[in-house]
């Protein structure tokens, strides 16, 4: 359960509250169409009414905004949502396959494997589909990544005059006893943490020796503070910790959103890092397949896409064209990889088996 690292107790499933910044978008019936044919998907929708939305907490990823902004473009459509997880959102699919609740399913990109496999997703191209990397789409449209998120070093400025700006300067002796970072056996992050070290230490995705190698001689420099298994992200904003490797949008959210202004500085290691994706299925069979489509269509497009930056997570459909406040917070970072998620789960053994080696050896 990828995201649990990062995210807190599930929400019940609920009727949707107008949540979030205040959307620029008017209503599809009086407004240019965002994409060709949406007022008539909206009419069919419009008949079904409804759309159940799985595991998109509000607080999580700019969702509240994306519902505020959904239900002011098509009123008729209500909306609902929980808050489950991504591997729990999975089981609840295959579970109720014969009489499926959900429309569509939100999850790390590596449960949308899971999903697959088990074929309780169904085939849907939305707009903007071919516009996503090849490592971010399946190739039927049975689950696509709408945006990602990307390791990044969060500091402390108070505690770090000087923050490291690469891979190569955290293992400086100027940083003994600084770094957090999440256990990779046991979360998300320190899984996709070790594929972005990986990649700055000469690595790919069929060799992971440069990780295990990089792990070890952190730890033997001094540096690390301590391992975690849940985000310490309250810690952090509490000052308790001095570099946390993390992704980016959690130093974004305690910079401009709770308060620590620029105390903090968020970094995209100079070498590599990786841009782990987060993705979305139409449910097979699902009770309210246009009005499904109609809220796939709206995250996939432009406006959509945008609302996601706005929440300091990385949109991942090219092109989009940010406000000049958001893009000066999510500047252009070239040396980012998309991460190839099934080939990252091939290699979680020989992960966690050589960082438990690397880190934990006297």
């Amino acid at each position: 359960m990828y995201r649990r690292s990062l995210l807190g107790s599930a929400l019940a499933l609920g009727a949707l509250p107008l949540l979030g910044r205040p959307a620029a978008a008017q209503t599809v019936t009086d407004s240019a169409e965002l994409y060709p044919g949406e007022r008539a998907l909206y009419e069919a929708a419009t008949k079904e009414g409804l759309v159940v939305s799985f595991d998109t907490g509000p607080t999580w990823a700019n969702w509240a905004a994306e519902f505020a902004a959904f239900k002011k473009r098509y009123p008729s459509v209500e909306l609902t949502y929980n808050d489950i997880g991504s591997g729990a959102t999975v089981v609840a699919l295959d579970k109720a396959r014969n009489r499926p609740q959900a429309d569509t399913a939100y999850y790390f990109a590596a449960s949308a494997f899971d999903a697959v496999a088990k074929g309780v997703v169904a085939p849907f191209k939305p707009v903007n589909f071919d516009k996503l990397p090849e490592l971010f789409r399946d190739p039927e449209g049975r689950w696509f990544a709408i945006h990602s998120l990307t390791v990044a070093f969060v500091v402390n400025r108070k505690l770090v005059k000087n923050p490291p700006q690469s891979w190569a300067d955290l293992l400086k002796p100027e940083y003994k006893n600084s770094v957090v970072y999440l256990d990779p056996r046991s979360t998300g992050i320190g899984q996709v943490l070790s594929f972005a070290l990986n990649y700055g230490n000469g690595g790919d995705m069929t060799n992971v020796a440069p990780a295990i190698d990089y792990f070890g001689r952190l730890h033997k420099s001094g540096n690390v503070l301590r391992v975690e298994g849940t985000t310490p992200y309250a810690k952090f904003v509490k000052g308790e910790i001095p570099i946390w490797i993390s992704y980016e949008n959690d130093g974004l959210k305690a910079k401009y959103v709770d308060g620590m202004g620029d105390d903090v500085a968020v970094i995209i290691p100079k070498e590599a890092s990786v841009a782990a994706p987060y993705a979305i299925s139409l449910v097979k069979n699902d009770p309210n397949p246009n009005a499904g489509k109609l809220w796939l269509n709206f995250i996939m497009s432009d406006r959509g896409q945008t609302l996601f930056a706005e929440g300091y997570v990385r949109p991942t459909v090219a092109g989009i064209k940010l406000p000049a406040d958001v893009a000066d917070k999510l500047p252009a970072a070239p040396q980012v990889r998309p991460l190839d998620v099934k080939a990252a789960a091939a290699r979680k053994a020989e992960i966690d088996a050589g960082w438990a080696k690397a880190a934990l050896s006297k």
